[in-house]
């Protein structure tokens, strides 16, 4: 269709009554093909072929093509802004209050370390840090815990075969926070009063109270005349503020080579406060740390002088901790992903 041929007042007329006679929005999209098509619209090829027109005719054609031009995508678009008020899903009610945003859940594993920080912190112990990959020297040695010893196999080790150090030692998954103390030791002189949260790895099958890995947190005093009465009152008042109640302790004899003389740390049950349940199996008494007199070996490994200094250690699981505050049931709910379970911390 040639430019000069169009008779644009015609045109002018004509789109006009196409676009008052469209109601839905396909007669609009027709429309905008009709005219608007870049290769056959009709306005398209008028304004395409303004070039080959005299001076005149693109005075009088020019304008009113891009007159036209815009009538036609103003009307579709206006079309299209109706079409979207009318439809409720898309319409928003500017006055109405808006939804609350859900805020993130601090997992029971970080929650119970925190309030463990702030009771001994309290206590003027301070936090140490330390690399979950260590030799077999920090992890084993150097808590009297020598190649041979038959302890080793108290701990199921993850042993990383394709690295190790300067020193020739082999590198492991640490086993315990216990290595931290000896970095510690090392690096500082008494007195001493630190505790070392952490994560530990031992390659065993998991079950609703065991996991191949785990949360630890370790703990060390040292000073001159440190007694097991020291360790005894210290950890009682951190199981009544934690457990925001009156706790029993007592100690029974035990071993680890690292301590002596050694125990296993029980509490009065906190589900039925030492009158036998099916939690404390009916003996009102609860399992809960292995602890003691810090041995005079690891001392020497660490360079201090255990004739001048005494210590008392102890270890928990966070997992236990966490488990036994918020009565959870099963370990392994601590790493699954159901939000329904966060959300109740």
């Amino acid at each position: 269709m040639e430019p000069q041929k169009i008779d644009i007042k015609l045109l002018e007329t004509t789109i006009k009554k196409e676009l008052a006679d469209a109601r839905e929005t396909s007669d609009f999209e027709a429309i905008l093909k009709k005219y608007l098509e870049k290769e056959t619209g009709v306005l398209s090829k008028i304004l395409r072929g303004l070039k080959d027109l005299s001076e005149e005719e693109r005075k009088t054609i020019g304008p009113k093509a891009n007159e036209l031009n815009s009538l036609i995508r103003s009307e579709v678009f206006k079309a299209s802004q109706s079409k979207s008020e009318d439809n409720s899903s898309d319409w928003e009610d500017i006055t109405e209050p808006s939804q609350e945003l859900e805020v993130g859940h601090l997992h029971p594993i970080a929650l119970v370390l925190k309030d463990v920080s702030r009771i001994f912190g309290g206590m003027g112990f301070e936090i140490a840090l330390g690399s979950e990959i260590e030799n077999d020297w920090y992890n084993f040695d150097a808590l009297n815990i020598p190649k041979d010893h038959p302890a080793r196999d108290m701990w199921d080790t993850f042993w990383l075969k394709e690295f190790r150090t300067e020193a020739k030692d082999k590198l492991l998954l640490r086993t315990h926070t216990s290595p931290v103390q000896i970095h510690y030791m090392q690096n500082q002189k008494p007195p001493l009063r630190v505790i070392v949260p952490g994560r530990v790895f031992r390659h065993e099958m998991t079950d609703a109270s065991h996991e191949f890995d785990f949360f630890q947190i370790e703990g060390l005093m040292v000073d001159q005349n440190v007694s097991v009465a020291n360790f005894s009152a210290i950890l009682n008042e951190f199981f009544n503020q934690f457990f925001g109640k009156e706790v029993k302790m007592k100690l029974r004899p035990s071993f680890f080579p690292f301590t002596e003389p050694s125990f296993e740390v029980d509490i009065s049950c906190i589900n039925c406060d030492g009158q036998g349940c099916p939690a404390c199996k009916q003996t009102g008494w609860m399992e809960l740390m292995g602890a003691g007199m810090v041995h005079p070996n690891v001392f020497k490994s660490a360079g201090i002088d255990s004739k001048k200094y005494q210590g008392f250690a102890f270890g928990i699981g966070l997992d236990r901790l966490a488990m036994l505050k918020y009565k959870i049931n099963d370990i392994r709910l601590f790493k699954g992903c159901d939000l329904r379970f966060l959300k109740q911390f």
